[in-house]
C-alpha cells in the first residue's frame, strides 16, 4: 500500500514538474512573441521613410514695405519664394507687382496709389527700366511720396542693390513726383536716395 501511495505522489509530482515546465515554456515563448511583434511594429521600414523631393521653390527678390511705427517711415523688406526657373526679370515683375497690389498683412503698409500699374520693366547690362501708369504720381505729401520712391526703388533693385533705375511715367521718364515736387534724378541709385531722402 506504501509503495502504491509513493508511486502515485511520484507520478503526481513528476506530472506537476512536466506541466510546471510547459507553463514556464510558454510563457517565455509568448513574451518572446509578443515583444518581437512590438518591436517590429514600432520601427519602419525603409519603404515607409518619407523621401525628401528637391524644392523648386527658392528665396528671390524682395518686397519694400513701409513700418509707419514710431513717428516715422521706414522701409521693411519681404523676401519672395519663387520657382527657380523664373528670369531675374520675371523675378523683378512678380516683385513690382507684387508691391503694387498693395500689402496682404496689417503689419505692412504702402503710399503707393493702389490703382498704379506696371506697364513695362526691362532689365538690361544697364540696370532697371519701369514704365508705371500715372496713379504713382497722385495723391499725398512728401513724406508719402519719399516712402513709395523707395518703396519703388528698394524693391526693382532687390536683386541687385548697386543696380540703376530708369523710372518712367506713362512712358515719360520722371523728373519731378507730387505737387510737393521731389526732384527724381535719372538713373536713381539706393545710394543717391540715401544722401538725398530720409524715411
Amino acid at each position: 500500500m506504501q509503495d502504491n501511495n509513493r508511486q502515485n505522489r511520484s507520478s503526481i509530482g513528476f506530472i506537476a514538474g512536466i506541466i510546471a515546465a510547459m507553463l514556464t515554456t510558454g510563457t517565455v515563448a509568448t513574451w518572446w512573441a509578443v515583444h518581437t511583434l512590438t518591436k517590429s511594429t514600432d520601427t519602419p521600414t525603409p519603404t515607409e521613410s518619407p523621401i525628401s523631393q528637391p524644392s523648386d521653390t527658392e528665396q528671390r527678390g524682395q518686397v519694400y514695405w513701409l513700418d509707419a511705427t514710431g513717428d516715422r517711415l521706414k522701409l521693411k523688406e519681404s523676401p519672395l519664394n519663387l520657382q527657380k526657373s523664373l528670369s531675374d526679370q520675371e523675378v523683378l515683375e512678380t516683385a513690382v507687382k507684387d508691391l503694387l497690389s498693395g500689402p496682404d498683412s496689417s503689419e505692412n503698409d504702402t503710399t503707393i496709389p493702389a490703382q498704379t500699374k506696371l506697364l513695362s520693366l526691362k532689365l538690361d547690362d544697364k540696370g532697371v527700366h519701369l514704365n508705371l501708369s500715372s496713379e504713382f504720381t497722385t495723391g499725398g505729401g512728401s513724406a508719402s511720396m519719399m516712402g513709395r520712391l523707395g518703396q519703388l526703388l528698394y524693391t526693382a533693385t532687390s536683386l541687385n542693390p548697386d543696380a540703376k533705375l530708369w523710372l518712367s511715367v506713362d512712358g515719360e521718364p520722371l523728373d519731378v513726383l507730387g505737387g510737393e515736387g521731389l526732384m527724381i534724378e535719372q538713373p536713381m541709385t539706393r545710394q543717391w536716395f540715401t544722401e538725398n531722402f530720409e524715411l
